[in-house]
């Protein structure tokens, strides 16, 4: 089977707050709805839909875990150098995020840190030497 295109749906209580935060930190808007906002990340262009949480919760038939509480998936962001890595970390505080780690080296050649959006969803920026 080929997979045309994948991309990923979030829950959230505030499509404005999330928008904000989002654009803030440079996401590329791709769109919104009374139901959603969506944005585009990467060269790649990968797609990431931040729907309200009642409507995800109704269309995927289950339950959707709190983030605040566990997570179900972390999405990393390549960073070109250190220095860009710090500059992700404050652009995340000055929106409004949470670091959940500091920006720190950690192993040989690895250097990042794990912040929270408004609705605690986590994201790893993450700079890896030779990568």
């Amino acid at each position: 089977m080929k997979t045309k295109k994948i991309w990923a749906n979030l829950a959230v209580d505030n499509l404005e707050r999330t928008t904000n935060f989002y654009t803030q930190i440079g996401f590329t808007p791709n769109g919104s709805s009374e139901e959603l906002t969506s944005f585009i990340v990467g060269e790649k262009e990968f797609v990431i839909h931040f729907f309200l949480k009642d409507v995800l919760q109704t269309n995927i038939k289950g339950t959707l875990v709190d983030p605040g509480e566990a997570n179900e998936i972390i999405f990393t962001i390549s960073a070109s150098s250190t220095a860009e890595a710090d500059a992700w970390a404050e652009e995340v505080r000055n929106a409004g995020g949470t670091l959940v780690s500091q920006p720190e080296a950690f192993g040989k050649g690895y250097y990042g840190f794990v912040f929270a959006d408004p609705d605690g969803h986590r994201f790893n920026v993450f700079f890896m030497e030779g990568l």
